[in-house]
Parts: C-alpha cells; sequence; structure tokens
C-alpha cells in the first residue's frame, strides 16, 4: 500500500485512527489546495479555467507562538486563514488541517477557535464590558454569573481596557473607544473561551503606528498563554516585527519561506541574494519574491526552493520591467524539476523547511515536525506514528509558555474529542477529519434565546430613535386621519371616507416597517461573525428578534386604534381592529425583515421594499375587487400583505344590517365590494390567520436565509 507524506513523497508509515498522535506542538498543515473556476477570453471566447488560489501548502503554528502569514498583495494570505479555519465549504478545499495531532474537521476546528475578522462588528450601543459580557454569556455556558464577571474583569486588564470599560463601543455618529481599543475588544469577544486556536485577519489594518503595536502585543500575550495564533499581517512596523515567532510567505498561492524570522537573511544567502546593509530582511524578502513574480521566470522558482532545495535561477539584469511584467502574465513560468542542475550546484540543507539539518535555528528548535503525518490514498486513515514533541523553548528568542492569560478554560479541545475509523473521509474527498463530537453550542437553545432577547432590548433603549419614529408616524398618521374624517356622515361620501381611511391605514402600517432595513442589514454582519464559530443558532437568533418586538409593535397598534376609532365613529369590535392592526405590523415586519436578509445592502433593500409595496397595493382589491382581477393576476391578490388588513377592516365595520347610506346596509357595502358580509362570518377571523400566517412563513424564510445563506464562508 502506498502512503504519502506532508511533502508528497512515498512513505511506509501509516496512521491509527484510534489513537490521537503524541504532538503538542500545535496546528499543522497538509498540502491544502483550493481550485477556483474562472472565466478568460481567448480570441473572443470567454473560456473556463481552475486556478489554484493555494497549491500545496504544507506546514505548521506552533502552540505558543505567533504565526504570522505575509506576501505580496494576491499572495493568497486571507484564503489560508480561511482555509485553516474551517471557512471553506467542504468539498472545495483539498488537504488536511490537525490540531496537537488530532486531524480535525471544520466543524470541530470552529468549536475550538476564534476567527477575529478585520472589520469591528460590534453593537455601537454597549459598552465595552457588555459586549464582552454578552459574549462571555454565549461562549461560556452554563457556569456561575460571577465566573463570567471576573473572567470578563480579568481580560479588561490583560486587553489593557480598563479606562475604557464604561464606553459605549460607538460608530461614526457616536464617540466611543479609539480604533486600536476597538480592536482589542473584538478579539476579547473571540478569546473570552479561551481557544486553542486563535485567527485574525489583518488586525492592525487602519490603525496607527502605536495602536497597532499595543494590539499585535497583547495578540502576543495571548499566544504565550498556551494558544497557537496565527494573522495575516501587510508591511508591519520593525517593533511588530520583533513579536513575531514564526513567518510563513506566500505569493500567487504557493509557500515561499517558512521559519523564523531570524532566518530570513540565510534563507536569502542560499539563493544568492544577500540583504544591503540596514534593510529589514523581511521586506527584502518580500521584494525579492516581487522580482521573480513580475520576471520571466515567476515565483514557483522560488516555491520549488523551498520545496526541495532545488536553488532559483539568477535574475538577470532587465528581467524585471513593464515588459516582462506583461509576458509574466501570460506566459506560464518554466517551474525547475527535482534533480536539476542549477547553477551547478544542488542545496540539500533546504530540501524542506522542516528540515533539522538545515542550520535553522528554527528547523533545529523544531526536529520534531521532521516526523510528519503519512496517509494512504485512496483508503481511510489507519494507524498514527507517535510524533516528538516540539521544544519550545529551545531557540533563545522564545520563552516559556505561562497561563497568565484566560486559564482553566471550560471550552473543549481537540484532545476531548473520541476519534472513530468511520468518521473519517477518504483524502480524495478532501482530506481525513475528525468526528463531531461534544455539544456545538455551549448554551440550550432557550437559554440562547433569553440572552439574545436581553441584548435586543438593550440596543432599543440605547437606540430609541428607531422604535420612536414608527411610533411617531403611526401616532402623526392616526391623528391626521381623525382630523381629516372627523365623524362622516351617514351617506355615501361617508362611506367612500371609511374606504380611503381603511385602505390607507392598511399602507401606512405596511410603510411604517421599511426603516427596518437598514436596522438589521447592519446587525447581520454582528450575526455573521458571531455565528461562524456557534455563539448561538440562527433559530434562537430569530425567535429572539420577534419576540423582543412583539410589545414594541403592540403599542404602536394600540396608540393609533384609540385615536382612530372614536374620532371616526367607527362600528364593530374595537378589539378585532386593534388585533388586524397588530396582525398587520406583525406581517409586514416579518416581510422586511426577510427582505432585508437576502439584499446585499439598504439600498436596494428599500428599492424592493416599494415595489413590492406598490404591487401589494395595486392588487389588494381595492382598485379592482378580487373577483374582477384578470385571472392571470389573481395570485397576486392571495400574497399581497395589504388584502387581508384592508378586507379584515372592511367586515369589522360593515358586516352589519345598521344603514350607512339611504337604503344601503353594511352588508350591502361589502356586497357592492363582493366581501363576505355575512353577520358573524368568521371569514374576517380567517384573514387575522392568514395574517399570522404570513408572519410566520415570512420569520421562517428568514431563519432559513440565516442558517444556509449567510455565512461567512467561501465555496
Amino acid at each position: 500500500m502506498a502512503h504519502i507524506n506532508y511533502d508528497g513523497r512515498p512513505s511506509d508509515v501509516s496512521i491509527d485512527i484510534g489513537k490521537p498522535v503524541n504532538f503538542t506542538g500545535g496546528l499543522e498543515f497538509n498540502s491544502l489546495t483550493y481550485t477556483v473556476s474562472t472565466k478568460k477570453e481567448v480570441e473572443g471566447e470567454w473560456l473556463s479555467q481552475e486556478v489554484d488560489l493555494l497549491h500545496r501548502i504544507t506546514g505548521y503554528a506552533p502552540k505558543g507562538f505567533v504565526t504570522a502569514v505575509m506576501g505580496p498583495s494576491g499572495a493568497g494570505k486571507s484564503t489560508m486563514l480561511d482555509a485553516l479555519a474551517g471557512r471553506i465549504a467542504r468539498g472545495s478545499l483539498k488537504g488536511r488541517v490537525s490540531l496537537d495531532g488530532m486531524v480535525m474537521n471544520p466543524s470541530l476546528i470552529k468549536r475550538t477557535s476564534a476567527y477575529v475578522m478585520q472589520e469591528d462588528r460590534l453593537f455601537p450601543m454597549l459598552t465595552v464590558y457588555e459586549t464582552l459580557m454578552f459574549a462571555a454569556d454565549f461562549r461560556l455556558g452554563t457556569i456561575s454569573t460571577d465566573d463570567k464577571k471576573q473572567r470578563v474583569e480579568r481580560l479588561i486588564q490583560q486587553l489593557g481596557l480598563s479606562s475604557a470599560r464604561n464606553t459605549y463601543i460607538g460608530d461614526e455618529g457616536t464617540r466611543g473607544v479609539s480604533g486600536g481599543e476597538r480592536r482589542r475588544v473584538s478579539i476579547g469577544v473571540d478569546i473570552i473561551h479561551g481557544p486553542s486556536l486563535l485567527f485574525l485577519d489583518e488586525p492592525t489594518s487602519g490603525l496607527d503606528s502605536t495602536s497597532a503595536h499595543s494590539v499585535i502585543e497583547k495578540v502576543h500575550d495571548i499566544a504565550r498563554s498556551g494558544s497557537s495564533v496565527i494573522l495575516t499581517i501587510h508591511q508591519p512596523s520593525s517593533r511588530i516585527l520583533l513579536l513575531l515567532d514564526h513567518l510563513i510567505v506566500l505569493a500567487r498561492g504557493r509557500l515561499m519561506y517558512q521559519g523564523s524570522p531570524k532566518d530570513v537573511t540565510t534563507y536569502l544567502n542560499k539563493i544568492g541574494r544577500k540583504v544591503p546593509s540596514g534593510e529589514n530582511s523581511i521586506e527584502y524578502l518580500i521584494d525579492v519574491i516581487q522580482e521573480y513574480d513580475q520576471s520571466e521566470i515567476g515565483v514557483e522558482a522560488l516555491a520549488e526552493f523551498a520545496r526541495t532545495g532545488v536553488k532559483p535561477p539568477k535574475l538577470a539584469e532587465g528581467d524585471v520591467s513593464v515588459v516582462s511584467i506583461a509576458v509574466a502574465m501570460q506566459t506560464p513560468a518554466r517551474t525547475p524539476q527535482r534533480g536539476d542542475a542549477v547553477d551547478g550546484e544542488f542545496d540539500h540543507s533546504l530540501r524542506s523547511p522542516y528540515n533539522p539539518a538545515s542550520g535553522s535555528s528554527w528547523s533545529a528548535s523544531h526536529s520534531g515536525v521532521v516526523q510528519k503525518l503519512k496517509f494512504s490514498s485512496p483508503r481511510p486513515i489507519r494507524n498514527v506514528q507517535p510524533r516528538l514533541q516540539i521544544p519550545m523553548s529551545t531557540s533563545p528568542s522564545y520563552y516559556a509558555q505561562s497561563s497568565e492569560i484566560l486559564p482553566s478554560t471550560p471550552t473543549p479541545h481537540s484532545s476531548d474529542y473520541t476519534v472513530n475509523e468511520n468518521d473519517y473521509m477518504t483524502p480524495g474527498d478532501g482530506g481525513a477529519y475528525a468526528a463531531d463530537h461534544g455539544p456545538k453550542f455551549a448554551n440550550p437553545f432557550y437559554l440562547e434565546t433569553w440572552i439574545l432577547m436581553r441584548r435586543n432590548f438593550k440596543n432599543i433603549m440605547r437606540t430609541p430613535e428607531l422604535f420612536l419614529s414608527r411610533l411617531f408616524v403611526l401616532t402623526f398618521m392616526g391623528f391626521m386621519m381623525a382630523t381629516m374624517f372627523p365623524n362622516p356622515p351617514e351617506n355615501l361620501q361617508g362611506i367612500t371616507n371609511r374606504l380611503s381611511f381603511f385602505i390607507f391605514t392598511a399602507c401606512v402600517f405596511f410603510f411604517s416597517s421599511n426603516d427596518a432595513v437598514p436596522a438589521f442589514i447592519q446587525e447581520r454582519f454582528v450575526f455573521i461573525r458571531e455565528t461562524s464559530f456557534n455563539a448561538y443558532r440562527a433559530s434562537s437568533y430569530t425567535i429572539a428578534g420577534l419576540i423582543t418586538y412583539l410589545p414594541f409593535l403592540a403599542l404602536q397598534a394600540k396608540i393609533y386604534a384609540l385615536i382612530t376609532w372614536w374620532s371616526l365613529h367607527l362600528s364593530g369590535s374595537f378589539l378585532y381592529f386593534f388585533i388586524v392592526l397588530y396582525a398587520s405590523l406583525l406581517s409586514t415586519n416579518s416581510f422586511v425583515v426577510f427582505v432585508s436578509s437576502v439584499v446585499p445592502n439598504y439600498i436596494l433593500g428599500y428599492a424592493a421594499v416599494i415595489a413590492f409595496t406598490a404591487l401589494f397595493f395595486l392588487f389588494c382589491g381595492f382598485f379592482l375587487n378580487s373577483h374582477d382581477i384578470p385571472p392571470y393576476w389573481k395570485w397576486m391578490n392571495k400574497i399581497s400583505t395589504i388584502t387581508y388588513p384592508y378586507e379584515g377592516l372592511l367586515m369589522n365595520q360593515y358586516q352589519t344590517t345598521k344603514e350607512f347610506a339611504t337604503n344601503l346596509t353594511g352588508q350591502g357595502v361589502l356586497a357592492s365590494l363582493r366581501i363576505d358580509s355575512e353577520i358573524g362570518s368568521i371569514k374576517k377571523w380567517e384573514n387575522v390567520a392568514i395574517m399570522l400566517g404570513w408572519a410566520i412563513l415570512y420569520r421562517v424564510l428568514f431563519y432559513l436565509v440565516l442558517r444556509f445563506a449567510s455565512k461567512n464562508q467561501r465555496t
């Protein structure tokens, strides 16, 4: 049986799936390849071609250290971070990732890791303490409130946020914490549960040098507590470079260099490039990579050197030019083959970044990684050979780990999960993955719902303008109706006045929910960030959002009903009148929330809501009754959420034998409109049930969009 090791060479070693690998070195990844299909125009025709955004990336991120993924623009840094964090859909990514020797799948990685996005997605009207406390409620499960508070207070001190403890996060319209403090809060939200892995996408982006250094300094402390920290960073300052322990340099999705920052100079010397005096070796390495990329040779030669030790050809004068850049973009560079004699020399000391004989202090201190995981293809993995433990303190640039930050975390680590043979997939299916054992969420459904409701209420009370604006609009419109149609006369004009009032009421209640579009779109980014690593369920978020707004919608409907009922001398049941208004608000609010979940921005959201409002108004039965609407448009009358409150209000007013004009009873009015006029008919209650049914349907659709289409994941 043939077996393959990390660098693709045959091996006789197999893996025992029944035992975890005896390795405590952190995160390892093997042959990560991410391929996407793109369109390219060739001679006037668009042809599909596959492009590797990541190409056979193999390496590791040691526990207790900060690993920085660097490279020129378009190198694949963020793509690699997403691949390691399980944010690429299964099947699109090939390769394997293991933590502490245990092979992981994306679901398990999410449970034992945290991902800090480049943008700070936080609620602006929560304080630093409240933000971290809600994160603790979501991620720390059912431990006591006192323990959560102590953990939050300790984290605030460790992140240097004591002076901003009671300051609002803030946004463009509200003054809050500084940019560096906001970034540290974002990090704190994701490390509150003490993850084994911490991923950060450009944590210094948009920060000044002092704030950026402060953020990386705190990240460095987090790593020293025993976590594997992996971050992408672009053009770090010299002070930040001193805090980076391990480098992974990419270019065009290929591995260019991996190892200690101190060994970059040695690496460059081996390819015949001496670092100029006074220049930073890492910046010079990036420059060299770009020179090869813009030449006819290409970066593949450097990737081959990093993988096999075959020295790349030297760049001749004039290789890097505007012309050669264009050639490099069109002509694939030749990749040196193993065994090629380049400059009459084969550098065996750099056979791989893991070779302990390379003379690198990093490689020497991490010789245990040389014994890499081997797996069989295409059959499932069987046996595991124990690994040597990586001596973390061999290099003088490193120091022993500390448990100072976030000790005794209750979060399950990879070693807490049992692995069975049937839980793996074949390497051909994207690698072998560990089982999804253990709880997926820290809290039960009901507790998640309660926490989300508490946070929703707090946000509403801190931003009352959203609720008050709706209440003001309905109150003002109710006052306008009360003064515009006071005490309608008992004649045809009075009937017309009431019809106008009912249709206007149905429409204004629909429009009153439109401002929910930007509110949810802004909150959606927070939802995606929090659910990316299973903070709570999409179902609990949906239910909590609905329950939170029930009393506010009821208050809006009641105030409008109280203002208009007696001034217009309406008949029927006041309770039914209120229920129709309330059900109308529920159905339209659910519809608007659903629309806002499927549009990318609030501009399209407003456009979609306005378009549907016009359609629903047109087919609600006011211009043409439901029986006179052409057959091919009758379905629009059925799905219009304005139809049912309009008809319900009419039936409540006119299902009576009382005369409203000469020889015209209420039943006659309904009959002329071809609406059910039978006294005591349950049809009007059917309309209420249909409105509630639409509200439920739209909330279910909203949940499905959140559950399956609102994932921060590459396909």
